[in-house]
């Protein structure tokens, strides 16, 4: 019998009013079961002045982290350059893209997603969304943007994931948010 595929998760970015969070739920399931209902799907990088979040298969991301770390220090903690850099070597390199994952990474500036497709995206609005309750998440930020707009991208992350939550079954409360150092 062959192993269920892992589904799992939805990630949140925002950058509002000079403030940028980073969050993600922490439900990975096999099919049509929960696995596991405290994943940590967000990461620290270079003492916390880089966010990453992930969607997908836990060990491919795991792989991409490190990717991802390596490239950062080769490029002198540039971390545009270094997102661009992983996803060409994510779309040519042989074993990397057969990797099944995303990531939305932040600093205290900017948000962007990585594919293995090859692309480096900065999202419209500020929001980046990934994973299976990304558009709940995604359409959620971006009502409180325009109609909240007093409450911080903490704040913002915390409900369009909730939201999310309530509405995506692969999806749940246990959210864990964090926010670049500055």
């Amino acid at each position: 019998m062959a192993l269920e595929k892992v589904r799992s998760t939805t990630v949140l970015g925002v950058v509002h009013n000079g403030q940028v969070a980073l969050g993600a739920d922490g439900q990975a399931s096999m099919g049509n079961t929960i696995a596991k209902s405290n994943v940590k799907k967000i990461r620290k990088l270079l003492d916390g002045k880089i966010v990453m979040g992930f969607a997908g298969s836990t060990a491919d991301a795991f792989t991409l982290l490190e990717r991802f770390e390596e490239k950062l220090n080769a490029y002198s903690q540039n971390m545009k350059r270094a997102a661009i850099e992983l996803a060409k070597d994510w779309r040519t390199d042989r074993y990397l893209r057969r990797l099944e994952a995303m990531m939305v990474v932040a600093n205290k500036d900017e948000l962007l997603i990585i594919s293995g497709t090859g692309d480096v995206l900065e999202p419209d609005n500020q929001i980046a969304a990934i994973g299976s309750g990304s558009m709940y998440a995604q359409a959620a930020a971006t009502a409180l943007k325009k109609h909240a707009p007093h409450l911080s991208a903490e704040e913002m992350v915390r409900e369009g994931l909730s939201i999310a939550a309530d509405i995506c079954v692969f999806t749940n409360h246990n959210l864990i948010i964090e926010k670049p150092a500055g």
